[in-house]
């Protein structure tokens, strides 16, 4: 169990910190909600765990299989209903990866990103594509 403890601290602002790093994460409400947009909103911060989580499963198979996943860039794009109740409408992720097309690996990578724990935590009624891009060079 990891306990994160968040703080309210004014103006629409949060801090929380991580119990077992003590490490901060600043959160504001987005300009469109009335805060600021002075840092990652909590919702943003959803997109965010989507992205890492897809990159840190992946980058655990890569090791598995001897593969080298540095500098793969994961790059999620969060829309939000414009109707009531306000909520996450989908999380659109691109998925580079500095591997060949022709990867032995690739369907066990684009399967770890699908079977990350973020993803698989999500609502279903939030979309979820992921579109993956092999920029690697052949050899």
């Amino acid at each position: 169990m990891v306990r994160v403890a968040i703080t309210y601290t004014g103006g629409l602002h949060c801090s929380a910190v991580h119990g077992p790093s003590g490490e901060r994460v600043q959160t504001d409400a987005p300009v469109d909600h009335q805060g600021k947009g002075e840092c990652f909103s909590p919702t943003d911060l959803v997109a965010t765990a989507l992205g890492a989580c897809m990159a840190t499963i992946m980058g655990i198979v890569a090791e598995r299989h001897g593969l080298n996943l540095q500098g793969m860039l994961v790059e999620v794009e969060k829309e939000m209903t414009r109707e009531s109740p306000r909520r996450i409408a989908r999380l659109a992720a691109q998925i580079h990866v500095p591997l060949p097309p022709a990867c032995p690996q690739r369907e066990l990578l684009e399967k770890a990103a699908r079977g990350c724990p973020v993803h698989h935590s999500l609502h279903p009624a939030i979309e979820k594509p992921i579109c993956f891009h092999w920029v690697g060079k052949e050899r």
